[in-house]
């Protein structure tokens, strides 16, 4: 094993972890001031459940021996052999601090979806659906990428949660937004922000977070880990000012709330390829992500499904752009691990990207509102309309945020 790498590896799991918090204040400056706790709750919550089911089974779901391609075995349930030696996912590191890093994956996925039913879902309900949603969704579609399963072994790419983060959470937010029904009043009263800074600062922690999650999915303090932290500073970037430009010119101002959600959009857009492709290519994902994702905000007003954080738009439309992106741009220069796009000879690649995401949103929608099904019949998904007006957090949690 590998001291720098150990440290490096660290140090990278402490900043998705971080990012768990970021996330929390990212979406609670977006929510109206009497349900910033309640994000703020169904947050944390997802540390506290995913780290308990993934110690018990979940780790040995995704990364035990593959069963037939689709999920892992038992070798690993309750965390058995697994140590301070090096594991067999990495060797340069002790199997506990990959199996820790990959927590924070597991963790951060759930909290995303809870964008889309924002200050209306009761809190019961969505620990239920974090459960059943992270053993019947999350774990075997990370199996399927990462655990050696069958996207995997065919060679789809996902450097660090493309598909398995954003585009399945994603999925799971629309499931979730169509499931649990409109906030009261929406479309026709404007809902707005009660704390732009707020979210701001969740963007910034978000945006320093991120250099851990894509750079760590290297798992080893190499060129391939440098690479993707260069390449999402530039994604980043240059989502952000596209995302400006483009609001600026159709509202005429540009907005502290469209460059802090350009930032996320080029995040997302670059993490399944942070690990593949070089400095221009990530200019040109991030340009397009926040061109993209911005259009795509107007879907919900379109398809009339109330996504109130825009999930679907920013992690949904920018995890896909990003995933086929990495079809177009891979480069064996950048990782000779990973594979040629379509730009460097091996159209074959982005033909998988496609096919294989494709396959992903298909299973994660169907299984998805499965579970909200179940649990809208044991136990109701959405609160009542006075619980919804006097907000969730004194309704749920008796609780202020501001007294």
């Amino acid at each position: 094993m590998n001291s720098s790498d150990i440290v490096f590896m660290f140090v990278s799991t402490s900043f998705v972890m971080f990012m768990i918090i970021g996330l929390a204040l990212f979406y609670g400056g977006l929510v109206r001031a009497r349900n910033i706790l309640s994000i703020i709750a169904q947050c944390m919550i997802c540390i506290g459940l995913v780290t308990i089911i993934w110690i018990l089974y979940g780790y040995s779901l995704v990364f035990g021996s593959d069963v037939f391609g689709f999920i892992g075995n038992l070798d690993f349930l309750f965390l058995k052999n697994v140590g301070q030696d090096a594991g067999p996912h990495a060797d340069n590191i002790p199997h506990i601090l990959f199996c820790m890093f990959q927590l924070m994956f597991a963790a951060i996925t759930p909290a995303l979806i809870t964008g889309a039913f924002a200050e209306r879902m009761k809190f019961k309900a969505f620990i239920l659906f974090t459960f059943l949603w992270s053993t019947f969704v999350y774990f075997p579609i990370a199996h399927w990428v990462w655990g050696g399963g069958w996207i995997g072994t065919h060679g789809g790419l996902d450097f660090a949660g493309g598909t398995v983060i954003h585009i399945n959470s994603a999925v799971a937010a629309l499931a979730g937004a169509i499931a649990v029904g409109k906030r009261k009043g929406w479309p026709v009263e404007q809902i707005k922000p009660h704390n732009l800074g707020v979210t701001f600062l969740g963007a910034g922690i978000l945006w320093l977070g991120w250099f851990g999650f894509n750079s760590g999915s290297a798992l080893a303090a190499n060129g391939v880990a440098m690479n993707a932290f260069f390449v999402t500073q530039i994604a980043a970037s240059a989502s952000a000012l596209s995302w400006m430009a483009v609001e600026w010119k159709i509202h005429g101002k540009p907005t502290v709330l469209g460059l802090a959600s350009g930032a996320v959009a080029g995040l997302v857009a670059i993490t399944p390829a942070s690990g593949f492709v070089s400095a221009f290519p990530a200019l040109l994902i991030g340009l397009v992500a926040g061109v993209v994702c911005f259009y795509a905000v107007g879907l919900k007003a379109r398809f009339k499904y109330d996504d109130s954080l825009d999930v679907v738009a920013i992690h949904g439309v920018g995890g896909l752009w990003g995933a086929l992106a990495t079809g177009l741009f891979a480069s064996l220069e950048v990782n000779p691990s990973g594979a040629d796009g379509l730009f460097y000879g091996n159209p074959s690649l982005f033909v998988i990207q496609l096919a294989d995401n494709a396959a992903v949103i298909v299973y994660s929608m169907i299984v998805s509102l499965i579970i909200f099904k179940i649990v809208d019949l044991l136990i109701g998904l959405k609160v009542s309309p006075e619980e919804e007006n006097a907000g969730l957090d004194i309704s749920l949690h008796g609780e202020k945020a501001y007294n």
